[in-house]
C-alpha cells in the first residue's frame, strides 16, 4: 500500500515537471511573432490561454497574430476579449477599430443621449480589479479623514477633514459600482463576434424562416434570447434584431 502511493507521488511530480517543462511561455510566443512566423505565434499564444487562464496582453498579442495572418474576424474577438479585461488600454481599442475598418459592414450605433456615453466611458477608464482597488484604497483614506475631523484641534483641519472624507466616500460608492459592472460583462457576456463570410439573418429561428438581411465576418452583434437549441436571437448596434445560427457566431 505504501508502495502504491510512492508510486503515485512520483507519477504525480513527473507528469507536473513535463508539463512544466514543455508549457509554452509568452517570450517563446512573442519571439515567434517577432520572426514573423504568425501562425506559431497564434498557435502558442492559443496555448498559453487554455493552460494558464484569460490575458488582457495575451489576447491583444493574439488579436495582432491573426490580423497579420488576414483573420479578421479572429482578430477581432480577441481585441473584444482583451478590452473585456482592460477597457482603459488605448493600444486596444485602437488596433481594434482598425480590425473593424476592415470588414464589410460597417453599422453605425444609434444614437445614445450624452449623459449615457459619458457614464460609459467614465466605467470604462479602468477594468474591475483597478475600481476595485480604487475602492479600497478610497474607503482607507475616508476612515483616515474621518478620524482627522473626529480627533483634529484645529477648526480647519476638522473641517477638511469632513469635506475629503464625504468625496473619499463617494468616490468608494461609485468605484463598487463600476467594479460590479465591469465584473457583471465579464461573467454575463452578450457580445459575439460573426465568423462565418455570409450569414443570412433570419425571422424566425429555422431555416424557413424569411431572411431579413445579411452580415459579414467581423461584425459584433449582442445576443438577446440563447434559449433556442441551435439558434440565437442577435441584435445589431443599429436596433436590428434577428436570428442566427449558433455556429456562425463566436462569443466574447
Amino acid at each position: 500500500m505504501e508502495m502504491k502511493k510512492i508510486s503515485f507521488l512520483i507519477l504525480f511530480l513527473t507528469t507536473g515537471f513535463v508539463q512544466l517543462v514543455s508549457a509554452v511561455t509568452k517570450g517563446e510566443a512573442d519571439e515567434a511573432y517577432r520572426k514573423n512566423d504568425f501562425s506559431g505565434a497564434v498557435a502558442m499564444y492559443e496555448e498559453i490561454l487554455n493552460t494558464q487562464g484569460e490575458s488582457a496582453d495575451i489576447y491583444y498579442n493574439l488579436g495582432n497574430a491573426y490580423y497579420k495572418t488576414k483573420n479578421i474576424a479572429k482578430a477581432i474577438v480577441n481585441y473584444e476579449r482583451a478590452l473585456l479585461l482592460s477597457p482603459g488600454d488605448s493600444d486596444i481599442r485602437f488596433n481594434l477599430e482598425m480590425a473593424r475598418s476592415k470588414t464589410v459592414d460597417q453599422i453605425t450605433p444609434t444614437a445614445e443621449v450624452f449623459i449615457v456615453t459619458w457614464y460609459k466611458g467614465l466605467v470604462n477608464t479602468l477594468s474591475e480589479k483597478s475600481w476595485g482597488y480604487t475602492g479600497i484604497f478610497s474607503f482607507i483614506f475616508c476612515l483616515a479623514m474621518l478620524s482627522l475631523y473626529i480627533f483634529g484641534k484645529k477648526l480647519w483641519l476638522r473641517k477638511a477633514g469632513f469635506v475629503i472624507a464625504a468625496v473619499s466616500l463617494a468616490v468608494t460608492i461609485c468605484a463598487n459600482i463600476f467594479a460590479g459592472q465591469q465584473k457583471s460583462e465579464l461573467i454575463n457576456r452578450t457580445g459575439a463576434i460573426i465568423m462565418e463570410p455570409t450569414v443570412s439573418v433570419k425571422s424566425t429561428p429555422n431555416e424557413n424562416g424569411t431572411d431579413l438581411f445579411v452580415l459579414h465576418e467581423g461584425t459584433k452583434v449582442y445576443i438577446n434570447d440563447d434559449s433556442m437549441e441551435g439558434w440565437k436571437e442577435i441584435r445589431l448596434e443599429d436596433g436590428n434584431i434577428g436570428w442566427v445560427k449558433t455556429s456562425a457566431i463566436e462569443i466574447i
